[in-house]
């Protein structure tokens, strides 16, 4: 995985986040603004980490799994 030296949100940066609202008892908006991200990001991480724990949290591809519409 390629970080820059800011990233915000690295997967450490992230559990931090997440057992921030799940253990620290902090609202998705606190976590949000501690974290300079937003709740909608908050949330889907808290639910990744949920239904997956620490490996819901590292990076995945962004890459559509098809693309019907390809030129051949």
């Amino acid at each position: 995985m390629n970080v820059h030296k800011n990233a915000p949100l690295t997967p450490k940066g992230r559990e931090a986040m997440v057992r921030s609202v799940v253990q620290g008892g902090l609202n998705q908006a606190g976590a949000a603004e501690l974290f300079n991200t937003t709740p909608k990001s908050v949330a889907k991480w808290v639910k990744r980490y949920r239904a997956e724990g620490v490996e819901g949290l590292r990076d995945r591809s962004s890459r559509p799994l098809s693309s019907p519409s390809q030129t051949p």
